[in-house]
């Protein structure tokens, strides 16, 4: 299994609007393309503006396709554009490949 950590830096001010655009949308368009989220969390310093979320693939190729069906949906395109008439939410987005380590088992 391939798992993708992705942080996402939001603009000042914005943390509501992608916390909405993930309830509202993104999650089941996500579904909609096979991207399996394993968790979501939100940085406890407001300061910080950060949203970190984790994703579950078979490997590389699975996740390829399924990010490129996601990002060329209509369906997605408009949400995104919808939610940044104001401007753009998100300031940066890392996005970290992890594999899982042999000796440990989540319990």
């Amino acid at each position: 299994m391939l798992y993708e950590l992705r942080i996402y830096h939001i603009h000042p001010g914005k943390m509501q609007a992608i916390n909405d655009r993930f309830s509202n949308h993104t999650l089941r368009i996500f579904a909609k393309h096979g991207i399996k989220v394993i968790d979501f969390w939100e940085d406890i310093n407001p300061e910080h503006n950060r949203l970190y979320y984790v994703l579950e693939f078979a490997d590389k190729e699975a996740r390829e396709a399924a990010f490129s069906a996601f990002q060329s949906d209509p369906e997605w395109q408009k949400v995104k554009s919808d939610s940044e008439k104001d401007g753009p939410i998100v300031e940066k987005l890392e996005s970290i490949f992890l594999k899982r380590v042999p000796y440990f088992t989540r319990g």
